[in-house]
């Protein structure tokens, strides 16, 4: 089975930041890599309602199924690599594979037929610091557009030291970043 626990902090960013981030950071539009991400629930919400996301993510002509989980720590990833004829089934049925990621899903209790609630496009760059990966994000989805830092680290308190230095180092306010799944369903709900 292909898990791992997730340990990030998020800071939704201005324009203006994001940009100034990647100039400190020496990233160039070489650097920026795009993936789509497809989001997955029940037509009553129960993996949201359980703090869980399902997506389909199409990166380099791959495609990952994730099962993202609370855990103690972070988040709990069960990764899961389909075809493309496999992602069309779940977009047309509405069922999963058989594989790690059905039985995360039956284990959290959730049986029931999948609704496919759209695609969010994030155009993304990476660099490796001295205290975890630094991610930013541009991301387009429903007609919107949104810049976000994400900071993943393998221990949380230092972790948490280091992202908060990171941003007072950058002059960026802390600002509250709502996970992409739930900002793509709010956007969604906005529009009816």
């Amino acid at each position: 089975m292909s898990q791992e626990v997730e340990i990030e902090f998020k800071n939704m960013l201005t324009k203006d930041e994001y940009v100034a981030l990647l100039s400190a950071y020496e990233l160039s539009k070489e650097d920026i890599k795009t993936q789509t991400n497809d989001y997955f629930d029940t037509k009553d919400f129960l993996l949201r309602e359980k703090g869980a996301a399902l997506r389909v993510r199409s990166k380099n002509n791959t495609l990952f199924l994730t099962l993202k989980e609370p855990a103690s720590e972070g988040l709990l990833e069960t990764h899961q690599s389909i075809t493309q004829d496999t992602f069309d089934f779940i977009k047309s049925k509405g069922q999963l594979p058989e594989g790690e990621v059905q039985e995360q899903l039956h284990n959290l209790g959730v049986h029931t037929e999948l609704l496919h609630l759209g695609s969010l496009t994030t155009h993304r760059a990476e660099r490796t610091i001295e205290s975890g990966l630094l991610v930013l994000d541009r991301s387009e989805y429903l007609g919107r557009e949104d810049f976000e830092l994400e900071f993943e680290v393998t221990k949380y308190e230092e972790g948490k030291r280091a992202f908060q230095t990171l941003l007072k180092q950058h002059h960026i306010k802390e600002r509250n970043a709502k996970n992409k799944i739930l900002r793509f369903f709010l956007a969604s709900q906005e529009q009816g």
